[in-house]
Formats: C-alpha cells, structure tokens, sequence
C-alpha cells in the first residue's frame, strides 16, 4: 500500500546544508546511511505509483553516487512489485562505493540487470526515473550526461526526478547545461531553494518531499537559507474583524498613479485594495480619469490632481500609499512621487515609481524602513544598475542586494516571488502560474499588498500575505486555462484567498 505523500515543509535548503541533515541524521540520530537510502527508492516508488497507476515498464537511469543508489533501490522494489524494469547505468556500477554500491548489488541479488545508455532505452516505456546527477553538481554536465538528458527529455514519456533533477544546480535553479525535464521530482531531507530560483521552476514539475524519517525539527539545527510562504501568514496579517468594526478601522490607501493613457493601471490597484478589505480606497490621478474610474468602481474615490501640491489633503488621510500603477515618468509623476515620500507614510512603490526611484538613489537617496518595493526582474536591474540576466541568474541574492541598498521590504517578482528584508530569512512564493504573465498582474499585487497594510499588517507580514493572496487567486482564475488570463480576472476570487476560513 503506497503511503501517504508528506506535505511540503516551509523551510529551504542549500545543498550543504541537506548534506549537513543527512550527515547529522547519520552521526548524530544513528540512522545508518543505506536506511536513509532505502527509505528514499521506496518513497519514490511510491509516488511513482500514485502519480501514474496505469504504468507498467519503468526506466530507471542510475548515475554514479547516492542518487544512482537511490534509483538501484527503486528499481528493485518496482520488480517486487511487478513492474517491467529497465535499468541504465551512466557509469560503471562496479565502480560504485559505500551505500550506493549496496543498493546496486541488492538490485543484482535480486535478479536486476544494467546496461549502458542508448538512444534506444526509452523506446515502449511508461515512465522514466531520473537518478543520475544529485545535489552536490556545480559545474556544466559532461558530453555523456548530456546525451542522456536529451533522450531522457526527447522521450515524450513522463520523468520522475530523484531528489532533483539531474542537472539543475540545487541552490541558484540555474541549468548546468542541460537538465532533466521533470513531470514530478521527489525531494528528501529538506527541500532545496534551487526548485524556486531562476529555472528550477521550469524543470522539477509537481514537487512531492519525503523527510526519510529524520525529525522535522533536525533541520532547525542545521539552518535554512529560506522560508515556503504558507496560509499561517495570512492567520498573522490578517486576524478575525470584531463585530463593532467599521470602516475608518481598516485603513485608507492612497492610490496615486494613472498618467495619460494609464489610468485603467490605477484602478486596477485601487480595486484590488478594496478586494482584500482595506476600508477606504482613494485614487489620485489626471483629472481627466476621474469619471472613467468612478464609473467603472463607484466604491473608488477619485481625485483629479495637477501636481504634487493638490495631493496634501489625500496624504494627510491617508493610512498607506500605493504610488507607481500608470504613473509615467513626466514631470507630474516626478512631482507626485516626491510630494508622496516627503510624507512620511508607509508606501507601497511599483512600476514607474521604481524606475524614477533608482536615479534619485544615485543622487544620494537614502534607505527606508516603511516602505516595500515590488520590482520585477527589468525594474529590479535598474534599481541594483545591471543586467535582467544577472537579476534571475541571482534572484535570492538579488532581492536581498535591494533590500540592503534602499530599506525596507523587497518583494521581486517572477515565477518563485521572493520577499526579502534584512534581518529575515527570505519568504519565496511557489504559487501562481504562467498565465499571470500579463499587464496589470502587478498592480493588482500592488493594490493587495496595500490593502492589507492598511488593515494593520507590518510591511513584512504584510508583502508575504499579498504576494500568497495574489498568486493563490491566480491560481483559481486560471482554473479553466492559464492562457487568456487577465489581471481583473483575480478580482472575484480576492475575497476567498483573504478569508480561507470562509472558503473551506
């Protein structure tokens, strides 16, 4: 009988420090090393069955260390269980040593054969088993390995991935070449912050853990690089209302934006801080958007401003600000940021206020604790002066470089969002999907995450339970398809993902 499949833990882990779990669960806890492999083939076996029943052949393709024993241990348990097993090894398996060299004389023991790679393996099988290339890979894959994952992801046939898959670098997502296309991957020990980072996304599938039976509190011991954001943040940002609660309790977010052509960008934001219950929602913008944003949403309020000086009234209101959706670049935007940071208020920043942010910097602009940045990769890589390749080759250290430099919160988005504040371990959002590559997605999320400020929320708290908000809606608006997707498509399941005990 398969067994239950373990829920994702929140913690992440570079690979030393999963080596550090393993060696501590060893040395320390006293589970031998091939138990620990033993338990991983079977956990694999397990998902294996649950996620394909109706497979009969299996490829196994084995690499040269413990990942290869993890493969051999599966490949035996599979023949016990009937299926049709093909096993390949990429190296010799004579040369293998310690566990993994156990679990591959097991598999002999047990009537188990290998053969050597050829294109030819993965004709007429069900499902492919990755175990070739393990954590501990830090440099581009051999010519060899290489061949092997282009047949592996030529095949047109599901692939579980052991561990990880093979050729992705465990701690920056990045493919070291080439890498294995998995439909699922089964992770153990701890979860590796690599599967949220640059390409990891692309390459691991559907994610499936196995702690191998090491206590989940070990991993506290060892340390983690990084945190899953889960629904207890939006328990901590966004507690039960009393029945007495009224309006001017929940908070008045200024939303200040909408230039020329834009303005349906700041409604947009306006709207969605409505969407998670901030209690007052104000829109300054070109007058001449007025009319179209409060037809559109009459619970908006809408103030037409010509300059920086008219906003005085709206920011003394104000609980928090969201300054950037449609705010251009011209001399009225300029004008209404700097009347927006001279006030002193929280603020949400995104868009153009970003890109008008980082040559202030340069002039000498100085850090702020009460603000949060929401850049994607292009804004992120003016507000650091590099390059978009280096910002997603690097997203971790990056959202934490801007974090560092201007203060406050930073919240870079992409698929695997990270939040990053100094002093905090780092919060990465595995929600979402590729339909929500639209315009307007961001200042939704703008709009949310200062909504749920102004109902109270540290600006921390408060980024993790929007980012997990916006992704989580996402989500359900692309219940009938991801492609055609568009941002007021989240509005209607916004309230759902802000009372989950009411959704359930």
């Amino acid at each position: 009988m398969p067994r239950a499949a373990a829920a994702l833990p929140i913690s992440l882990h570079t690979a030393a420090q999963v080596r550090a779990l393993d060696a501590y669960a060893i040395d320390t806890l006293g589970i031998p090393g091939y138990t620990l492999m033993t338990r991983a083939g079977e956990a694999a076996v397990d998902v294996l069955r649950n996620a394909w029943p109706a497979a009969r052949r299996i490829l196994v393709v084995c690499g040269p260390g413990n990942n290869g024993g993890d493969g051999y241990v599966l490949a035996r348990r599979a023949r016990e269980l009937e299926y049709e097993v093909s096993v390949v090894s990429v190296v010799n398996p004579s040369s293998l040593r310690g566990d993994a060299r156990r679990a591959w004389q097991d598999y002999v023991a047990s009537g188990g054969s290998t053969r050597a790679w050829s294109p030819e393996c993965v004709r007429g099988v069900d499902v492919i088993v990755d175990a070739m290339l393990g954590t501990g890979l830090a440099r581009p894959v051999g010519a060899e390995i290489a061949a092997c994952i282009a047949g592996i992801n030529g095949a047109g046939v599901p692939v579980l991935a052991i561990d990880i898959p093979s050729g992705l670098h465990a701690d920056t997502g990045a493919v070291l070449g080439a890498a294995v296309e998995a439909r699922r991957t089964i992770s153990f020990v701890g979860l590796k912050v690599g599967f949220y980072l640059d390409r990891g996304p692309d390459y691991t599938g559907d994610i499936h853990f196995d702690g191998l039976g090491i206590p989940a509190d070990a991993a506290e011991r060892i340390g983690m690089v990084g945190v899953r954001l889960d629904e207890q943040v939006l328990a901590t940002a966004l507690p039960p209302r009393r029945r007495s609660a009224h309006k001017g309790q929940n908070g008045h977010v200024l939303v200040i934006g909408g230039n020329l052509g834009m303005a349906g960008a700041a409604r947009m934001a306006g709207e969605a801080a409505l969407r998670v219950g901030a209690g007052l929602v104000t829109v300054a913008t070109r007058p001449g958007n007025v009319a179209g944003i409060v037809a559109a949403r009459p619970e908006l309020m809408a103030r037409g401003v010509d300059d920086g000086a008219q906003l005085a009234s709206l920011l003394e209101r104000a609980t928090v600000l969201a300054v950037g959706p449609g705010l251009g670049q011209d001399a009225w935007a300029r004008d209404l940021l700097t009347q927006a940071l001279a006030s002193g208020k929280p603020a949400v920043l995104d868009a153009d206020a970003l890109n008008l942010l980082a040559p202030m910097f340069e002039q000498g602009g100085v850090p702020r604790h009460d603000w949060i940045l929401t850049p994607h990769p292009g804004e992120a890589a003016r507000l650091l002066g590099t390059s978009v390749a280096e910002i997603q080759s690097r997203r971790l250290d990056c959202a934490q470089a801007i974090a560092r430099r201007y203060g406050g919160v930073a919240v870079l988005k992409g698929a695997g969002t990270v939040v990053a504040r100094e002093g905090v371990l780092p919060a990465f959002c595995d929600r979402g999907n590729p339909g929500m590559a639209t315009g307007g997605m961001g200042d939704v999320l703008t709009g949310v995450i200062a909504g749920i400020v102004a109902q109270g929320a540290d600006l921390h708290t408060a980024a993790c339970a929007g980012v997990l908000v916006h992704a989580t809606a996402g989500d359900l608006a692309a219940r009938n398809g991801e492609r055609g997707l568009i941002a007021t498509d989240l509005f209607v399941h916004l309230p759902a993902c802000v009372n989950p005990s009411l959704s359930r």
